[in-house]
């Protein structure tokens, strides 16, 4: 059950974070909350991760873009019912995953792309604004690759499988 509250926490942290940007920041605008670092923008993402594919015309990008959404968290479903019962880190991973991607495909499915508000830069050398979701997405990959590694650590000190 904790899966599913956190994934849902996700999606509800997102979805109301994105909801107050568009209510309450023009498009485009920037607020510097710590001057040459960080800044709450209001930017819409048309693409995937750093843009990717958002020249591609809406009518390919949404359907492609809401299959792989789609996809992904049966997928996420899939393995998390048949494979992570022993793996805690890895299941509050994946929940993380599962919840941010639900949040950006409700943008995509809301308005046709991703609403995106945390501007983190140094000076004129910007990362790419990102949102509740991306966040939640590179926490649980993070904490999926950890696992990984932990549980090849604890494969090496047990020597060889008999």
């Amino acid at each position: 059950m904790r899966f599913y509250v956190v994934a849902l926490t996700v999606i509800v942290l997102d979805q109301v974070s994105k909801l107050w940007i568009q209510a309450t920041i023009p498009l485009g605008y920037s607020i510097p909350l710590i001057p040459d670092f960080f800044a709450i923008v209001h930017v819409l993402n048309p693409g995937a991760a750093f843009g990717l594919l958002a020249a591609q015309a809406a009518g390919i990008r949404n359907p492609f873009f809401i299959g792989i959404s789609l996809l992904a968290i049966g997928f996420i479903l899939y393995y998390r019912h048949r494979r992570l019962d022993d793996h805690p880190l890895a299941s509050f991973g994946l929940s993380l995953i599962l919840g941010g991607a639900v949040g950006n495909m409700v943008d995509r499915l809301r308005i046709g792309m991703v609403v995106d508000f945390i501007d983190v830069h140094y000076y004129q050398y910007h990362w790419p604004a990102f949102n509740v979701a991306d966040s939640g997405i590179t926490v649980g990959v993070s904490l999926m690759m950890l696992t990984l590694i932990l549980d090849e650590r604890r494969g090496r000190h047990r020597g060889p499988a008999s």
